[in-house]
């Protein structure tokens, strides 16, 4: 067994954080639907993924900080309409997403990307698909809503989280606006 084996990993992901009072407002909107299917998120977890990077070699983290970093921004405050309610059935999640992605976010997410291009994180690039989870293990039609979704999540920054045991927890942000 060679040293890397036992290298501690953590599992990792560039986010738009939700605020709290945002948190509350998509949580009793998620109430109202009375979801029969799936495990719904907890709401002190919503967040917009920007990029999910998986497990990474913990020595591998200062790096990572000093690639996102590097991302230049030209806004100031990033406003993402969530706007959609969806169900993604071969993900099995119930989402939120915005009807159209606004281009400072999708540049945002371009520019993200190429500064992590050096470390190789996957083999097969995802397509970039806005969103924020409401339930996950979610198995049913998208349910009726008496009021249609319209949340703006609004940020002036994005963070690198750390995933553990259900738990999200931040390690480091970067201003949005350093263009």
């Amino acid at each position: 067994m060679n040293d890397e084996s036992r290298e501690p990993f953590k599992r990792l992901f560039f986010a738009l954080d939700c605020p709290p009072t945002q948190r509350k407002a998509i949580a009793q909107w998620r109430s109202a639907l009375q979801l029969r299917s799936g495990r719904p998120v907890p709401a002190e977890n919503f967040h917009l993924t920007l990029k999910f990077l998986g497990s990474i070699a913990a020595a591998q983290v200062a790096d990572i900080c000093e690639a996102a970093a590097s991302v230049r921004t030209s806004a100031e405050r990033l406003t993402v309409t969530l706007d959609r309610l969806d169900a993604w059935r071969r993900a099995g999640v119930l989402v939120l997403a915005p009807e159209q992605a606004p281009p400072a976010l999708l540049r945002l997410v371009y520019d993200l990307e190429q500064a992590l291009l050096p470390f190789a994180l996957e083999d097969a690039p995802r397509e970039f698909r806005p969103h924020l989870t409401l339930a996950r293990d979610f198995r049913a039609t998208v349910p009726e809503s008496a009021t249609a979704p319209e949340f703006f999540l609004r940020a002036d920054r994005f963070t690198l989280f750390e995933s553990h045991k259900g738990r999200y927890r931040a390690l480091a942000e970067w201003p949005l606006g350093t263009a």
